[in-house]
């Protein structure tokens, strides 16, 4: 995963174990099941009672962007003409291509 911090100061605690992203042991995202057939952009915020929400709130502490599922073409045969066919085929998540900005989190 690409980390960018936008501004100086603290950031929020995460962690990164397979597709599962955690931010302060209190909000977990499965980036695999947010990937779709276009780019994907999530708000983490710190909401007026200093809970994290996804969406917008009172303060910015993390953004996600998921770039558009990614496919391959394989053979699939020959169709009754004979003409090779192919099928799509989704490659698989890789959390690599993920792009995590970090906000300075107020104390």
């Amino acid at each position: 995963m690409k980390t960018v911090e936008k501004n100086e100061g603290a950031k929020i605690p995460y962690s990164l174990e397979g597709t599962k992203l955690t931010f302060n042991d209190e909000i977990m995202l499965d980036l695999s099941k947010y990937e779709r057939d276009f780019s994907v952009h999530i708000d983490i915020c710190l909401n007026a009672y200093g809970m994290l929400t996804m969406g917008l709130s009172s303060n910015y502490v993390a953004q996600l962007d998921i770039p558009a599922r990614q496919y391959t073409y394989e053979d699939d045969g020959v169709d009754a003409e004979g003409i090779p066919k192919q099928k799509k085929v989704a490659a698989d998540f890789d959390p690599a291509n993920v792009t995590l900005t970090l906000w300075k989190v107020d104390a």
